[in-house]
């Protein structure tokens, strides 16, 4: 919980969320400690899960998927028929699906597809993301751009 943590870890989570490659020499300048003990405060941070990983942010357009859709999915049920799992187990199998989260509201999930180009997600679309077992409708919103 958040208000386990003092300002110095809130601050080392903050700049490590901000850079995850900085060196503990340069963390520890950041937040103004001595290298040991923000080495060891990082060190506890990753054991009590506060930090669960590190990862390299990749620039998608360079890697030729520069193309991203938001899609509305619904299911025809969702109550007591183990569809949810279903749904989930099965759309993790989409390598183009980069984020699939399950909502509240009108619909039942929000999935974030990332393709080369309208042609490529197309076919995503009609290939895989609407055979998913339990789809009753989709609806696709290409984004224009990603403001933050």
């Amino acid at each position: 919980m958040i208000g386990d943590l003092d300002r110095i870890d809130q601050r080392i989570l903050s700049e490590l969320e901000a850079n995850g490659r900085l060196s503990i020499v340069e963390l520890a300048t950041r937040v103004n400690l001595t290298n040991t003990p923000c080495s060891e405060r990082v060190k506890r941070l990753e054991r009590s899960g506060y930090i669960s990983g590190y990862r390299a942010v990749l620039d998608k357009a360079k890697m030729g998927l520069g193309h991203l859709t938001i899609v509305q999915v619904s299911l025809a049920a969702t109550a007591g028929d183990n569809s949810l799992d279903t749904f989930n187990r099965a759309v993790k199998d989409i390598p183009e699906v980069e984020g699939c989260l399950m909502v509240a509201g009108s619909f039942d999930y929000l999935l974030t597809v990332r393709t080369r180009d309208m042609r490529h997600f197309r076919a995503v679309l009609g290939d895989q993301i609407n055979k998913l077992p339990g789809i009753h409708q989709t609806n696709s919103f290409a984004v224009m751009e990603a403001v933050v």
